[in-house]
């Protein structure tokens, strides 16, 4: 069954939304989903448009009760238990061999491995080190990506499955010697990885024993079992040993000092901007509105979205989800192990030692960013599960993080043209430590001329067919509906409504804004359409940020950039007085 939005039946100052979105795709690729004749047509599983408007409305006048044990405000475990480091903003053009734009896993790695190569390496941090999703992770190191193998013995073959294991085992042990070698107390423990389908989900359970025999196919020495030690009714499970688990932190501060002792040269608060010049072997980058330029060799984009498109179209071919976490005091021992639910909801746990407590990360509930019920529910949800699994003692922190997905579920790492020496590393998939260190290796590989078996595979240039294609229309179906619904949603509260510590969507001198009181009472209003591709951002109540349902972008109460791909702030508006 399908229903067609009728471009007839539109007003027609909406006419020329629909059209100008759908002209960026070309017509014969859209007549799965999308048909370029008059008309959108949306499959059974989607809503109208103003069925998605009316979901939009109710979500955001509804006003739901917080319960009393989560903490009032997101605070990641992770940098509240680390002392961080802090560098100077950049103030002036500066040159240097490589420059690598991204403070996180890949960029603090790739530049560890290359100055220890004797490269001259600045690295360049719109922020501050660690707040992006590196300092949001749970920090699970395992080849054990959820369900994965399987799709990629099907859509690739059976030995790129197998090298996308390789690859990812490698970092493994790369973390683990590095660590050890620099001896690093960052609470490196080995443990096993669990994958499992819940009783009475059959779909599910199908899916995991495609998995196990993909395992079997490919060489990654799974072990299925029937039962698993945490108080839970399961149709199966995949073991994998082996595996471990850290403090990403403490792991990446250790690799920071050698950096700097390698006369690495970092710099926070310096946003790049979009624009990057070529000349013959020479590159120069640009801080945003380009009031300082830096000259390179080499540049590295580890900036989660990639900084510079340079034709790639990445914002088309990625997107973004959010997940969340609870780090629990358990009122039940937990007996160890790192455990991923292989159906929905998604549901994640590993333990971690806090204050001389051994604390349980709970984790899950993902959705497409700016498109999930009110944020805190999530957080809700997951103190139900760890309620009915383990007793909850308390709960210290909670946190959420964002994502980037290709369209294959295989992330882009290496170079989009060959002549350009411009390496990108997105769309890790929620699988950051490995991903993100092989990244960081195929990375330095390619910039000191050293052949590497998995540049074809994660190649940021290449389209596989079977998923790519459905996928590419799915999602940007998916953007033109929001980039549409979020213009003609219809507000009803006014700034006069928001208690302190509450935000939304207001109607306010004749438009529609974002806006936010603060604890203090303090007002702040901001244009809340989107500063990359002119989607409606959305309130994210748990987090207090403005997240766009489109490509991902996130911004603080007050438009300040939190997430890329938008590089500008939202425009600040005058409040009442």
């Amino acid at each position: 069954m399908r229903r067609a939005l009728h471009l007839a039946e539109q007003p027609i100052w909406m006419i020329p939304l629909i059209l100008a979105w759908l002209s960026l795709f070309h017509a014969p690729l859209l007549s799965d989903g999308v048909s370029f004749d008059g008309r959108v047509v949306i499959n059974e599983m989607s809503l109208t448009l103003m069925e998605e408007i009316n979901m939009k409305e109710n979500r955001m006048n509804s006003t739901p009760q917080f319960p009393q044990s989560l903490p009032q405000f997101p605070q990641s475990l992770w940098r509240a238990s680390s002392e961080m480091p802090s560098f100077p903003a950049l103030k002036e053009d500066h040159t240097t061999d490589v420059a690598i734009v991204g403070g996180g896993i890949t960029g603090i790695t790739t530049a560890y491995l290359l100055t220890k190569a004797g490269y001259k390496v600045t690295l360049l941090e719109a922020g501050e080190l660690f707040v992006g999703t590196t300092g949001f992770t749970t920090a699970k190191i395992t080849v054990q990506h959820g369900l994965i193998y399987h799709d990629l013995v099907t859509n690739f073959g059976e030995e790129a499955a197998r090298l996308y294991y390789q690859s990812n085992k490698e970092a493994l042990k790369w973390i683990i010697q590095t660590a050890e070698e620099l001896k690093l107390s960052c609470g490196l423990t080995s443990e096993a990885a669990y994958l499992y389908a819940d009783e009475g989900d059959e779909k599910t359970l199908k899916q995991l024993e495609d998995e196990f025999k993909a395992y079997t196919r490919i060489g990654l020495p799974g072990e299925w079992q029937d039962h698993i030690s945490l108080p839970l009714r399961v149709g199966g499970a995949i073991k994998v040993p082996g595996q471990a688990r850290f403090h990403p932190l403490q792991y990446l501060k250790g690799l920071l000092d050698v950096i700097l002792e390698k006369g690495g040269v970092i710099y926070e608060h310096t946003m790049i901007g979009e624009q990057v010049d070529k000349d013959g072997g020479k590159l120069t980058l640009y801080t945003e509105q380009s009031k300082h330029k830096i000259s390179c060799r080499h540049a590295v984009s580890a900036s989660h979205f990639p900084f510079y498109d340079g034709g790639a179209l990445y914002f088309a071919r990625l997107h973004a989800e959010r997940s969340y976490c609870l780090a629990i005091d358990p009122e039940t021992d937990y007996e160890g192990g790192m455990y991923l639910s292989a159906g929905d909801p998604t549901r994640s746990l590993r333990a971690v030692e806090w204050n001389g407590k051994k604390l349980v990360i709970v984790g899950g509930d993902n959705h497409k960013t700016g498109q999930g019920i009110c944020t805190h529910g999530h957080y809700e949800n997951l103190e139900k599960f760890a309620g009915e699994l383990l007793g909850i003692r308390g709960i210290p922190f909670r946190w959420s993080t964002q994502d980037l997905i290709t369209l294959d579920r295989v992330p882009y790492i290496g170079k989009t043209a060959e002549d350009e020496e411009i390496y990108f590393a997105t769309g890790f998939r929620k699988w950051g430590m490995t991903n993100g260190t092989l990244a960081a290796r195929m990375i330095a590989d390619g910039i000191q001329r050293q052949n590497n078996p998995y540049k074809e595979l994660y190649d940021p240039s290449r389209f596989k067919a079977r998923p790519s294609i459905k996928n590419f229309i799915v999602h940007n179906a998916n953007v033109a509906k929001e980039l549409v619904a979020g213009k003609v949603e219809i507000v009803h509260k006014k700034t006069q409504d928001l208690e302190p510590d509450q935000g939304a969507v207001v109607f306010h001198d004749g438009r529609r804004v974002g806006a936010y009181r603060d604890p203090e009472g303090k007002l702040h209003l901001v244009d809340r359409t989107c500063t990359h591709m002119g989607c409606e951002t959305e309130w994210n109540n748990g987090d207090r940020s403005w997240d766009c349902p489109c490509h991902g972008s996130r911004y603080s109460y007050d438009g300040e950039v939190l997430e890329g791909p938008a590089t500008v702030p939202l425009t600040r508006l005058e409040a009442e007085k």
